[in-house]
């Protein structure tokens, strides 16, 4: 990934003339990440040159590594000494106009990018800012990059991405590769088999705009017309029932589960945090005098502080008691730390153990934290803020039946009542 360039004053020579002098030149950013004008200046010369730096894209090397490819030539010599003449000494003025007249050409226009390279420039952005890019960069090599990697951008039309969209909908789910190949799951049947595909394709084209628009702000597309209105997700995909343990269902879960899985089975439903945080706590992240429990990496990257119960509480200074502060809070008996997606079998055999139908995965665990917290009366942003979401919107979608409300409480209060009385015949079976 390359790292963001330093902002160099270069408008007027006295500015030129304290910057320092060697091989490295100096960088002013005119299209961020992609078209840079430089200023280089040796130590025995008595005026500087123009550079021109265009990246060209990302190449793997040996195999692992990325790099950036650039083209970089001489625009010309600055005007510290001599007067500008406008072909071989070029005023600050006369250098910006040459790099972006270069950058014009059907050799170097910028705007002719490859959906491929939009991508890997928007991904290279959110790592520089300290995003998570893990979920956007797998979704992308599986469901965008393959279909619409080596399109130009700028000639993308709305009736394409249409017909990609439709694709990925009815197209069989992808579970993880082996081997290096994807595995597919049955093609979508049922209606809800064809509503889980549309919101993961939702998902995916919300990613799609996204990278887009960066490239839109960037500068390399004239116009967002192709993905913009006449681009819509799927409608009404998102209403997922929700399944969540009652109280009884967690004590059985938890007694049935392994006893080294058993401690992140209880955490889970004492604050309803995900597998991934879970798995990367440290015992120094519990604050017993504060009764809180400290997640300093989520999903979003930005840290949070839950307020545990007084039951919560007790568990983990229990868990945490004896333990330096720099250990994993989390591990198996052997003193491994859980990996990623280590938790599908453990929880499954739990599942098994319990009884449990339909069985929970260990989301699961998290709308069950949400789910009887809101059934309990808990303001749903409370429920948001422990979560770790940035606002009630999704709080609201999955858990906002189950809130006790003035509506709820007004139409059960004043609706009409019949007088008819229930037939005392039938009884429900048990």
């Amino acid at each position: 990934m390359p790292s963001s360039v330093k902002h160099a004053r270069l408008e007027s020579r006295n500015t030129r003339a304290r910057l320092k002098r060697g091989r490295q030149a100096h960088w002013q950013a005119l299209i961020p990440s992609q078209l840079h004008l430089g200023y280089a200046r040796q130590a025995d010369e008595p005026d500087g040159r123009w550079i021109l730096r265009l990246r060209l894209g990302s190449a793997r090397k040996d195999g692992k590594h990325y790099f950036s490819q650039y083209r970089i030539r001489t625009l010309g010599r600055a005007d510290d000494v001599e007067a500008a003449d406008g072909q071989r000494v070029l005023s600050y003025q006369q250098a910006l106009a040459a790099a972006r007249a270069a950058v014009d050409t059907p050799q170097g226009r910028v705007h002719r990018l490859t959906v491929r390279q939009a991508m890997e420039r928007y991904v290279e952005c959110k790592r520089a800012q300290g995003q998570p890019v893990a979920d956007l960069v797998s979704r992308s090599r599986a469901h965008i990059l393959p279909l619409l990697g080596d399109l130009v951008v700028e000639e993308l039309t709305a009736e394409q991405l249409r017909r990609w969209l439709a694709a990925l909908a009815a197209s069989p789910a992808q579970t993880r590769p082996k081997s290096g190949k994807p595995q597919y799951q049955a093609e979508p049947v049922t209606d809800e088999d064809i509503r889980r595909r549309r919101a993961s394709a939702n998902r995916v084209l919300t990613y799609l705009k996204a990278m887009l628009n960066f490239a839109y702000d960037e500068g390399h597309v004239a116009s967002r017309d192709a993905w913009g209105r006449k681009l819509k997700p799927f409608r009404d995909v998102e209403l997922a029932r929700v399944r969540y343990l009652s109280t009884d269902e967690a004590r059985r879960l938890i007694n049935a589960a392994d006893a080294d899985f058993r401690p992140l089975v209880r955490a889970a439903l004492e604050t309803g945090c995900r597998y991934s945080e879970l798995a990367r706590l440290e015992v120094q992240d519990f604050n017993a005098d504060a009764g809180t429990l400290t997640i300093r990496k989520s999903k979003i990257s930005k840290a949070r502080h839950i307020i545990l119960t007084e039951e919560g509480s007790g568990f983990f200074r229990q868990h945490c008691a004896g333990r330096g502060g720099g250990e994993r809070m989390f591990v198996h008996k052997e003193g491994q730390h859980w990996a990623a997606s280590e938790q599908g079998r453990p929880i499954d055999e739990a599942n098994t153990r319990a009884r449990l139908q339909p069985p929970i995965t260990f989301h699961g665990l998290r709308h069950t934290w949400a789910s009887l917290a809101v059934m309990a009366g808990m303001p749903l942003m409370v429920v948001a803020k422990n979560l770790g979401h940035t606002s009630t919107a999704t709080v609201e979608k999955h858990y906002g039946h189950l809130a006790p409300s003035y509506v709820a409480e007004a139409i059960r209060a004043g609706a009409p009542r019949y007088g008819i009385k229930p037939d005392k015949r039938v009884v429900p079976l048990r």
